[in-house]
């Protein structure tokens, strides 16, 4: 049985010897930057499967640049599917409607193709990936993501691949297509990596938990990052300058950048800028501090009277 767009589940019934999943050399022309939040939303969907669910699939929703080269996936929500030896139904309609109900919140953000959990490719990706293309935009490309949930490859980013398709064979038919690697990464702004951080030090509590920093921890966390960094420096322009190791004229130039952008601040005048910075700040903390007392107070007034 075929595709049918107009069907509410993609309900297909193929051999498992079906010709499906030929990976090829990786495509340089090509790049997808994945956000943390989809990885997140990935396991998160792997964790509440079904008993018997050996694999979760569901859509990718991003944005594409102007010629289609770069993809930035933003956001997915699951899918709802059902896999055996001799079919797989997926829930087209519950696609549909979700999609739908995501434009109303960003119309931005368009489907660029789906994800599955799992190190493999199965007889059954290329039919889903032929549904998927169907759903992009044209003259795009569908991307397929999967993610190693089961940790059997030592890689990093939890095994996270990405993939386009390429049709081959003489008749066009869903199941027979190459899929074409591509090179991804995850892209955070700086607001996630204080998120990132917080989670990655949790692996070293027993408890496999972690609480949240107040301001001045996050200030003297940095002060120290920063610190730790002028000191390798330091440490590397010096074994230069002795000629432990040789230069690198990259690291030259990249530090020459660096400081070139420093503003060239009088040493007292920075201590006493820096000085009047900390105490605006303290002082914006004792008020919110203050006004947040007042409003308890005023609440518990209220339920005397």
């Amino acid at each position: 049985m075929s595709i049918d767009a107009a069907t509410s589940a993609l309900n297909l019934s193929f051999p498992p010897t079906t010709a499906t999943g030929f990976v090829v050399p990786q495509s340089r022309s090509f790049t997808v930057s994945v956000n943390p939040v989809v990885l997140f939303s990935i396991l998160d969907h792997y964790l509440r499967r079904q008993e018997k669910q050996h694999r979760v699939i569901g859509t990718l929703l991003g944005v594409r640049s102007e010629d289609g080269s770069e993809v930035e996936v933003r956001n997915c929500f699951p899918v709802s599917h059902d896999e055996t030896d001799n079919q797989v139904a997926v829930d087209m309609e519950y696609h549909r409607n979700m999609f739908e109900l995501h434009k109303k919140v960003n119309a931005k953000e368009v489907i660029v193709g789906w994800y599955a959990t799992g190190s493999n490719l199965n007889q059954w990706n290329a039919l889903i990936q032929d549904f998927y293309s169907r759903e992009v935009m044209p003259p795009f490309q569908a991307i397929h993501l999967t993610m190693d949930t089961d940790l059997k490859n030592d890689e990093k980013l939890l095994g996270v691949k990405t993939y386009v398709s390429a049709p081959i064979g003489i008749s066009a038919k869903p199941e027979n297509c190459l899929f074409l690697p591509v090179p991804c990464d995850v892209k955070y702004f700086d607001a996630e990596r204080s998120g990132l951080d917080l989670l990655a030090s949790a692996k070293n509590d027993p408890n496999r938990s972690t609480s949240l920093f107040s301001d001045m921890d996050n200030l003297e966390k940095t002060i120290k990052s920063v610190y730790e960094m002028l000191e390798r420096v330091t440490e590397y322009v010096n074994k230069v300058l002795d000629g432990s190791i040789p230069a690198d004229n990259t690291i030259g130039r990249f530090l020459m950048d660096t400081i070139s952008v420093v503003p060239k601040i009088d040493k007292v005048e920075f201590e006493k800028m820096f000085n009047g910075h900390l105490q605006d700040l303290l002082m914006v903390s004792y008020l919110a501090n203050m006004t947040r007392t007042q409003l308890t107070i005023a609440e518990r007034l209220q339920l005397l009277i």
